[in-house]
């Protein structure tokens, strides 16, 4: 069985390494959000939360005084409101792309080794173990990974990122709810249509975007990628940057 999930991570990274380039989803003000509900956020115990939170239209965020939030608390204001319309439009945008490779229903990540792309189960997606993302030396390898209905991971389950693979390419849209399960290190933007959950201790870096219903945390740690995904006014500069010294070269080399 070992085996064969062996062969099966190698065949897909050969599969994911010829689809074509994704562009990371747009996700607008709700990238400031590290959390953002459609209802609630319930705060148990302590943790610390790098980013700012907010819950629109429901206003109602609890526990949340007794953690350590390095960012503005936007409860039921207009910032919440345009993060919302934000979040719908990043999650249509998700849920749209093309598919590079299915799964059937409830499959299990645990021991896949994937390259960039769009994977995609018509039903739930779960992780009992470690997931390992290999971006293959490009910072700006990006991943989305759509749900119909549910993710769930098991407890300590990991998402382990290499070959500069970056938490802020990662996209999970969950077409239902999500639920981490306890000392769950994961990595990557959720964009839950209902609902989130984390369990006791697990940590996240990326963010958390409920849209319709309550995001519930216990003694977690939730921090903002600390690589921002380009704004495009940067690419292009950073393009035009090249032109010019692609100029010069060329200048250069004909005298």
């Amino acid at each position: 069985m070992k085996t064969m999930r062996m062969f099966l991570a190698v065949a897909m990274m050969i599969l994911v390494h010829n689809a074509r380039a994704q562009a990371p989803v747009n996700l607008g003000s709700a990238s400031n959000f590290a959390v953002l509900a459609g209802s609630t956020i319930t705060a148990s115990g302590t943790g610390t939360i790098t980013g700012d939170i907010g819950s629109y239209p429901t206003a109602t965020i609890t526990g949340i005084e007794n953690w350590t939030l390095t960012g503005v608390n936007h409860g039921n204001d207009a910032v919440a409101q345009q993060a919302q319309t934000d979040l719908f439009g990043a999650y249509g945008d998700a849920a749209g792309r093309a598919y590079d490779v299915t799964y059937v229903d409830g499959y299990d990540l645990v021991g896949s080794l994937l390259g960039a792309g769009v994977y995609n189960s018509p039903a739930s997606l779960a992780l009992s173990g470690t997931l390992t993302l290999d971006g293959g030396g490009n910072p700006n390898a990006v991943w989305i990974f759509q749900m119909g209905s549910t993710l769930a991971t098991a407890s300590n389950s990991i998402v382990d990122l290499i070959g500069g693979a970056q938490a802020g390419n990662v996209f999970w849209q969950v077409g239902s709810s999500a639920t981490l399960g306890t000392g769950t290190d994961f990595a990557g933007n959720i964009l839950a249509l209902t609902s989130v959950t984390l369990n006791t201790g697990a940590s996240v870096e990326g963010r958390i975007l409920a849209q319709n219903a309550a995001v519930t945390l216990d003694y977690n740690d939730i921090v903002l990628p600390t690589t921002a995904i380009p704004e495009p006014g940067t690419l292009l500069l950073l393009g035009s940057g090249l032109a010019t010294l692609l100029a010069i070269r060329r200048r250069k080399n004909s005298r």
